[in-house]
C-alpha cells in the first residue's frame, strides 16, 4: 500500500506457523479482526480494515478462520513497511484508535427490511466499500459525516501507479441517483450494467469479491447503497465559456459516435456519461485516467459480457489529446445535460 505514510506491505495470512498465521488461535484471530492487534498485543496498521471488519459477527469470523487454514501453508516474510516517522511507531497506533477507531458488532436496524440489513452488514463490515469510498483525514481516519460520497487513493493498475478516484456512492446526482438497483446489482455481480462496466481498481473488487457473491447477497448489498441518503463533496468551480466550447468540439469528434450528443449513450454503442459518478467525481482522477489509458477491462466474464454486448472497449486517447484539449473535453462533460461538477484543468489532465 502506498500511502501519504510511507508504504506498507500486506501480510502472510497463510497457515504456515512460522510466517503466517498458522499459530494463531481463534481467540487471537478475533482480536486482530475486531481490534486490530497481533498475537503479542502489537497494534495493527489500519490499511488491514479492521475499523470494518469489527462489525463481523462470531460466526462469520469463526468461518473465515477455518476457511483460511485450509489453505495451502507458505513460509514468506514480506519485506519491513518503509513508513516515515513518526508514522513508523507502532505504539502510536494506540492513540490513533483512542481516537478514531471505535469496536462494535453490526446492530440490525429495527425499522428497516431484512434485506436493506443484511446489504448494510455486507457493505460496512464484510465488503468494507467505505474505506475506499468515504474520505479521510489528515490522520487517515474516515470522516463519517462524508460516508460514501467518494475519495481518493493512489494504487497500480496494470504496473501504473496513478491516483483514482473511488465513485460517490450516495443517492446524490454526482452519485447512484440514476441507477437502479437491478442495474447496482448486475454491475457488482457481472462487472457490467445498463450504466457502465468495472475498470481500473474497480476489477479487482468485483472479479475477486462480488462476483462471487449469492444473488441474494449482491440484492442485499444493492438496496442498502440505493437507500443511502444523498450527501457529496463540495465541487470546484465551473469551467468558462471558451474552455466548455473547446471541450464541446472535442466530444463531438471523440465520444459523440459511441455515448451519443445527448450522453446518454445507448444498448449498441456505449454506456451513458449522463449523471455518471465517474464523470461528476468530485475528484475527476478516474474519469482522467479512462480517458488517457482507456478501459483496462478484467480478463475474465466482465470484459466478455461487454463484447457480448457489442460495446468497444473504450480506447485511449493520451496520445491524441493534448493536456489543454483533454481538460477542455472532460470540463464540458461534467458540465454538459445539467452537470454542476467543477472544472478539469490541464495540470490534472499532466
Amino acid at each position: 500500500f502506498e500511502t501519504p505514510y510511507g508504504i506498507i506491505y500486506s501480510t502472510n495470512i497463510t497457515p504456515d506457523p512460522g510466517t503466517g498465521i498458522g499459530s494463531w488461535s481463534l481467540d487471537d484471530f478475533t482480536r486482530a479482526m475486531r481490534q486490530g492487534e497481533g498475537p503479542d498485543g502489537e497494534h495493527l496498521y489500519p490499511v488491514f480494515p479492521y475499523t470494518s471488519f469489527t462489525k463481523i459477527s462470531d460466526d462469520d469470523i469463526a468461518a473465515l478462520y477455518v476457511y483460511l487454514n485450509t489453505l495451502p501453508p507458505v513460509s514468506y516474510s514480506p519485506p519491513e513497511n518503509e513508513l516515515d516517522f513518526p508514522y513508523d511507531q507502532r505504539w502510536a497506533l494506540g492513540l490513533w484508535k483512542a481516537l478514531f477507531f471505535e469496536e462494535g458488532r453490526f446492530e440490525e436496524q429495527p425499522g428497516q427490511s431484512a434485506e436493506w440489513n443484511r446489504g448494510a452488514y455486507l457493505v460496512e463490515g464484510l465488503g468494507h466499500c467505505g474505506e475506499c469510498h468515504t474520505p479521510r483525514n489528515f490522520l487517515g481516519a474516515l470522516d463519517a459525516e462524508a460516508a460514501f460520497t467518494g475519495a481518493s487513493y493512489r494504487t497500480r493498475v496494470e504496473g501504473k501507479l496513478s491516483t483514482w478516484s473511488a465513485s460517490n456512492l450516495t443517492a446524490h446526482d454526482s452519485g447512484l441517483a440514476m441507477w437502479s438497483a437491478d442495474e447496482l446489482e448486475a454491475y457488482l455481480k457481472l462487472g457490467f450494467s445498463d450504466r457502465a462496466g468495472v475498470f481500473g481498481p474497480m476489477n479487482e473488487v468485483v472479479v475477486n469479491s462480488t462476483r462471487h457473491l449469492t444473488s441474494d447477497d449482491v440484492s442485499a448489498m444493492s438496496i442498502f447503497l440505493k437507500n443511502l441518503p444523498a450527501n457529496a463533496a463540495e465541487q470546484g468551480s465551473a469551467a468558462d465559456e471558451a474552455t466548455v466550447r473547446a471541450g464541446s468540439i472535442q466530444y463531438d469528434i471523440h465520444c459523440g459516435t459511441c455515448h451519443l450528443p445527448t450522453g446518454e449513450g445507448s444498448a449498441e454503442t456505449g454506456p451513458p456519461v449522463l449523471g455518471s459518478p465517474i464523470v461528476l467525481d468530485a475528484d475527476p482522477s478516474s474519469l482522467i485516467n479512462i480517458t488517457l489509458y482507456g478501459a483496462q477491462l478484467p480478463e475474465t466474464a466482465p470484459s466478455k459480457q461487454w463484447q457480448a454486448r457489442g460495446w468497444k472497449r473504450m480506447e485511449e486517447y493520451a496520445s491524441k489529446l493534448s493536456d489543454e484539449q483533454a481538460a477542455a473535453l472532460l470540463s464540458y462533460m461534467r458540465s454538459a445535460w445539467g452537470h454542476e461538477a467543477g472544472a478539469v484543468t490541464p495540470e490534472q489532465v499532466a
